[in-house]
């Protein structure tokens, strides 16, 4: 396994003394932002489509440093019920797929999205409980009238382009935001759709993030390491379900932490040798959204963490047996 980063909490570094520094700090891969929430800082994809000669200079400047590229990040919300933000988001999920296939990258990461409960809606109807009934008749629609058809689709258009492996990180307020759900779209839209698995979203979800692995397997292709710390005494009187700003940390049922900040070294081992043992060798990229320490503290403690959990060289042939 590689450590990795999502560059976008270094977006105010200009592209390649980002990439000296992540090298520098001990990374061997970057998640690179190229539209839709995130941001674009470090890659215009629009610009980099019409210049092969950008595109060769832009991974040359990564692959000099000894690093490489894991995925192309365009989180968003392509089925958004406000059509001009939905086309938006889809244009963006387009040219990062477009850009991934001339960058020879394989993955591209993103969200499932979620549709309002009608054709005349405003905003999104994250659907939580199946009554009153009227919820389980919107979520009915939600996936065959609009995910489904919509995904179907993307999963065409990709393959088009050549890009087999589109990765969901599985978000609350989003309707794939578990396994379960995860796999219900993949069941309807083809093995192109697999996970980008943040085990940050299942923790405070009560999900066991190694069961979560079990359960997706191979279904798993690239894997974002971020943390939570769950508020035991807010939890107890509120629950998990929180709407309050993540900048009201000790009002918070939860917040995210730098990886090791929530959960200990034998959480994070136990983690990783299951996504071993489902055949995810890929890369442990960074996601720092932690808001009690800076960019460059949480992702610096990150690396060092990671590399206490990481599993390095291939397995041995097993003697012993």
């Amino acid at each position: 396994m590689k450590i990795g980063v999502f560059t976008v909490l270094f977006g105010d570094m200009p592209f390649e003394k980002m990439l000296d520094h992540v090298a520098e700090v001990g990374c061997e891969a970057v998640e690179i932002g190229v539209g839709g929430y995130p941001g674009d800082a470090h890659c215009d994809a629009a610009a980099l489509l019409k210049s092969e000669t950008a595109q060769r200079r832009f991974v040359r400047a990564v692959e000099k440093r000894g690093l490489i590229i894991s995925g192309l990040s365009c989180h968003g919300n392509p089925v958004h019920p406000q059509r001009a933000l939905a086309n938006r988001h889809h244009q963006a999920w387009r040219k990062a797929v477009r850009l991934a296939a001339a960058l020879g990258v394989e993955r591209v990461i993103t969200f499932s999205g979620c549709p309002g409960d009608s054709d005349d809606a405003k905003y999104p109807n994250w659907v939580t409980c199946p009554w009153p009934t009227d919820f389980s008749d919107v979520v009915k629609w939600q996936w065959e009238e609009k995910l489904i058809p919509y995904w179907t689709k993307e999963v065409n258009y990709a393959d088009k382009q050549g890009i087999k492996k589109i990765c969901f990180e599985m978000h609350p307020g989003f309707c794939v935001y578990n396994p379960e759900t995860l796999l219900k779209l993949r069941q309807a839209c083809g093995e192109a759709i697999g996970a980008n698995f943040d085990p940050s979203h299942l923790f405070w979800q009560g999900i066991d993030p190694v069961a979560a692995i079990r359960e997706l397997g191979p279904a798993i292709y690239h894997v974002h390491a971020k943390d939570v710390k769950i508020d035991r005494i807010n939890t107890g009187r509120n629950g998990v379900l929180d709407t309050k700003p993540y900048t009201k940390e000790s009002e918070r049922s939860w917040i995210f932490r730098t990886v090791g900040w929530g959960h200990d070294l034998a959480v994070w081992k136990e983690m990783v040798s299951a996504l071993r043992l489902v055949g995810y060798d890929l890369v442990l990229s960074i996601e720092h959204e932690d808001s009690l320490m800076s960019m460059d503290e949480g992702f610096r403690r990150a690396v060092a963490f990671l590399k206490e959990v990481c599993i390095i060289e291939a397995p041995p042939q097993v003697y012993w047996a």
